[in-house]
């Protein structure tokens, strides 16, 4: 696109709209675990309709509907939308970028100045839970794509936020939506932009998580007597040595872009009584992958393990499965999505760094089952801010990141 066109879309982004979008989607609210995404649903769709965008919803729980808005692609004679088999565009049409993000928000929890879900502003900052992860970031792209409509721009291929339900517990939406465009002939792009909260730094890549569950069982019998019974934490201890150990040989091979994977063990819960022998133990385990890690794998190996050194034997059982798991992924630094972030932040005001993230997100699942490279690039700070009371975005960021996503539709497929 020519200079004149990106400077009269960037022109149609306006700070007042995006404070005023970002605060209704924080007072919708929608803590997770809890299923109440609805209500900020609900507030994207009648943003989207009023801006000209074509919505769809597909509800995936009761309650908790995933969201698509799409700024279509335009080009004379041809019907947007219509492929041939393979997702080749019919006319010319190109595969897109699409845009993702979640409905959802973490529990609010006790201890803030203000209501959480009252959003106010001070200091150039919105506060409230969910304003930095990511309300803030979905306002972005939605005032992107408006200021483009707005425009009149013709884009030879369709522009799109993807929206998700429960990100912040299972990934109930991204496995419905992926599962869904993999089902779609229509589905076409070629570049995912996750908006969540990065700083504004460019990251190419990202650890996944999965959980795993333990459940040993042994017999009970009188404190007195213990060699009577079988002690069901007594076996569960000997699972977290060769956890902690595994952790430790981990930490030895560290990736410069996204560390090791990690154990950590986040739930423990067993016997009924201090002059009881345990009958039963349960651990909840979080087992941080790296990009070609497979959670199912990893327990294999541990069952394997536990096995081998005899600790379900002897009247003592190990039951065990992973209950969630979310891919990690990594992009090429030389990817041309990423050259376009850099650039488009350089001319959004913002210098933007390549890193890589610890943390995990819907984008694994668009880079892994649909084949979609991805890189994460939003406003606010996920350390320093996201879950966290008193939770707030800067502004200023959220205006640096609609303008660079509108450029980046812009320039989308130039490079």
């Amino acid at each position: 696109m020519s200079r004149p066109v990106e400077e009269q879309v960037l022109g149609l982004i306006s700070e007042d709209e995006l404070v005023s979008l970002t605060t209704a989607l924080v007072a919708a609210g929608g803590e997770n675990p809890g299923g109440t995404e609805e209500a900020t649903v609900e507030v994207l769709k009648a943003f989207c309709i009023g801006a000209g965008l074509e919505v769809s919803t597909d509800t995936v729980a009761p309650g908790r509907p995933n969201f698509t808005a799409v700024l279509p692609a335009v080009l004379p004679g041809v019907l947007p939308g219509r492929v041939q088999p393979g997702g080749v565009q019919q006319g010319g049409i190109q595969p897109g970028i699409l845009f993702l993000g979640h409905s959802d928000v973490v529990p609010a929890g006790t201890g803030w100045e203000r209501p959480p879900f009252e959003p106010y502003v001070r200091d150039g900052r919105l506060f409230g839970r969910g304003s930095t992860d990511m309300k803030g970031g979905l306002a972005a792209v939605l005032i992107a794509l408006k200021a483009l409509r707005d425009a009149g721009v013709q884009l030879p291929f369709n522009a799109a936020l993807a929206c998700t339900v429960d990100e912040e517990d299972l990934g109930t939406g991204i496995r419905a939506y992926t599962a869904a465009a993999l089902a779609d002939p229509s589905f076409s792009y070629s570049a995912c932009v996750v908006a969540e909260p990065t700083d504004l730094e460019t990251v190419i890549g990202c650890r996944g998580d999965s959980y795993i569950e333990l459940k040993v069982t042994g017999k009970s019998a009188h404190s007195g007597r213990p060699a009577d019974g079988r002690n069901a934490i007594d076996a569960a201890a000997r699972i977290l040595s060769l956890v902690r150990d595994d952790h430790a040989r981990l930490q030895s091979d560290q990736d410069p872009l996204l560390g090791a994977g990690t154990w950590n063990i986040g739930l423990i819960r067993g016997g009924t009584g201090t002059s009881m022998v345990a009958a039963e133990c349960t651990v909840s385990l979080d087992r941080r992958l790296m990009p070609d890690d497979n959670a199912q794998q990893i327990l294999d190996k541990l069952l394997a393990q536990i096995s081998e050194a005899g600790i379900d034997s002897g009247g003592i059982s190990v039951e065990a499965s992973v209950t969630m798991e979310m891919p990690g992924f990594r992009t090429p630094a030389s990817h041309p999505l990423v050259a376009n972030a850099v650039a488009a932040l350089a001319d959004a005001g913002v210098s933007s760094a390549i890193t890589g993230w610890t943390a995990a997100c819907d984008g694994g699942f668009v880079a892994r089952d649909l084949g979609v490279p991805a890189i994460v690039m939003g406003p606010g700070g996920l350390n320093d801010q996201a879950h966290q009371v008193n939770e707030s975005v800067s502004i200023a960021e959220i205006v640096a990141a609609a303008r660079a996503y509108a450029l980046m539709c812009l320039r989308h497929g130039t490079g």
